[in-house]
This record gives structure tokens, C-alpha cells and sequence, in this order.
């Protein structure tokens, strides 16, 4: 069974077929975390919250995931000075990784 709705991505924006209106963005978490940065010169420490914390919290998650505490998901992105993705964690296991270690 196919559910959704049918999209077209144009210049990383996601619309409805007919063009009459967005259907989402297909943004990844580690861009809107460098726009956060170099566009609107939020603090890394907060553009991490804004992507972590507050969604969990939102989502009422927040007792399990969004921040890095004892008794939590193992769920993690670690990323370089530049914010690309190096290494994905979840539940504790590491399913990527881009140096293949």
C-alpha cells in the first residue's frame, strides 16, 4: 500500500506536483544546523539544541532522547569542525560511519 503524498523537488524544496504549494523541505539536519550558524550566527551550542532538544521535548521524547544523559537513547551524529556527518550512532551501535572504522 502506497500512503503520502506524490512531490517534486525543485532546489531542495519539495512541492506538490502542481506547483501550488510546498509539500516540506528535503533539508538534512546537518544543513539546517550550518545555516543556523553561518546564516543566522546562532551559537553552535544552541543550533544543536534547536535540532535535538527542543523537537524531543515537543514530540514529549524528551525523557529519552534530545540530550545525552545516563539512562537515554544512545542515539548520536557526530560531525567535523565542519559540520558534516562522521559517524552515527543509535541505540548505542554505530550505523554509519564515513571512515569505515
Amino acid at each position: 500500500m502506497e500512503t503520502g503524498l506524490k512531490v517534486v523537488v525543485d532546489k531542495g524544496v519539495a512541492w506538490l506536483p502542481d506547483r501550488t504549494s510546498f509539500a516540506g523541505s528535503v533539508a538534512t539536519a546537518d544543513r539546517l544546523v550550518r545555516n543556523m550558524i553561518h546564516l543566522a550566527e546562532v551559537p553552535l551550542t544552541d543550533a544543536i539544541k534547536m535540532i535535538s532538544m527542543t523537537p524531543a521535548r515537543i514530540m514529549g521524547i524528551d525523557g529519552q532522547k534530545g540530550s545525552i544523559a545516563v539512562g537515554k537513547d544512545a542515539d548520536l551524529v557526530l560531525f567535523d569542525q565542519d559540520i558534516q556527518v562522521r559517524k552515527t550512532i543509535v541505540k548505542g551501535k554505530v550505523i554509519y560511519s564515513s571512515d569505515n572504522s
